[in-house]
C-alpha cells in the first residue's frame, strides 16, 4: 500500500498556509522553494486541493494559496481523498473466475458491490478503519503535534521565511 508523495507535499503545503490570514495568500514559488520542489508539480497538488475546495488560489502578482476552510475542519482523509481520489486501494484482480477449471463464460459475482468474496471484504474493511483514523487527524491536530515536537526555532525560521519572501 502507498500513496504518492503528493500527498504529504499537500500535508505539508497546508500547515504552511495555517497562519495565513484570510486576506492574504502564500505564493506557489516561495511553497515551491521552501519544500524544493519545482513550480509546476506543487501548482498541480495545490490544483487537485483547490478543486475539493480546501484552499482557494489567489490570482494576481500578488497572489497565492490560501486555506478555504479552517484548520479543524481539514482531516488528513480529505487530503488523500483529493488528491488520490476515492478508488479502492485494494483492486481485487477477480482471480476466481480465472481458475483454469472455470468456466470462463460464467461472470464473476464475487467481486460485485454486494461481493461474497471473503479476501476482498476483508482488505475494504481495513481500508475503511484506515479511512475513518485519518478522519479523526486535521491540520489543527498537525500543527499542534508540530508545535509540540519541532525545535522552536526550526518553526519561527519557517515562519520568518514565509514573512520575509511576502514582501
Amino acid at each position: 500500500m502507498k500513496y504518492s508523495v503528493m500527498v504529504e507535499y499537500a500535508l505539508h503545503s497546508l500547515v504552511y498556509l495555517i497562519d495565513v490570514p484570510p486576506s492574504e495568500s502564500i505564493g506557489i514559488k516561495d511553497l515551491s522553494e521552501f519544500q524544493g520542489l519545482s513550480e509546476t508539480y506543487l501548482s498541480k497538488v495545490l490544483g487537485k486541493l483547490s478543486k475539493e475546495g480546501i484552499v482557494s488560489s489567489v490570482p494576481g502578482v500578488k497572489g497565492g494559496y490560501r486555506l478555504n476552510k479552517k484548520p479543524e475542519d481539514i482531516s488528513f482523509w480529505d487530503v488523500v481523498r483529493a488528491v488520490e481520489g476515492e478508488k479502492p486501494i485494494f483492486q481485487c484482480k477477480n482471480i476466481k473466475a480465472n481458475f483454469a477449471y472455470q468456466d470462463t463464460d460464467k461472470e464473476c459475482e464475487s467481486c460485485s458491490s454486494q461481493s461474497n468474496c471473503t479476501i476482498n471484504i476483508v482488505m475494504l474493511e481495513a481500508e475503511e478503519q484506515m479511512r475513518n483514523y485519518l478522519r479523526n487527524k486535521t491540520i489543527a491536530w498537525l500543527e499542534q503535534e508540530l508545535l509540540r515536537t519541532l525545535p522552536s526555532k526550526q518553526i519561527e525560521e519557517a515562519k520568518e521565511f514565509f514573512k520575509r519572501n511576502k514582501s
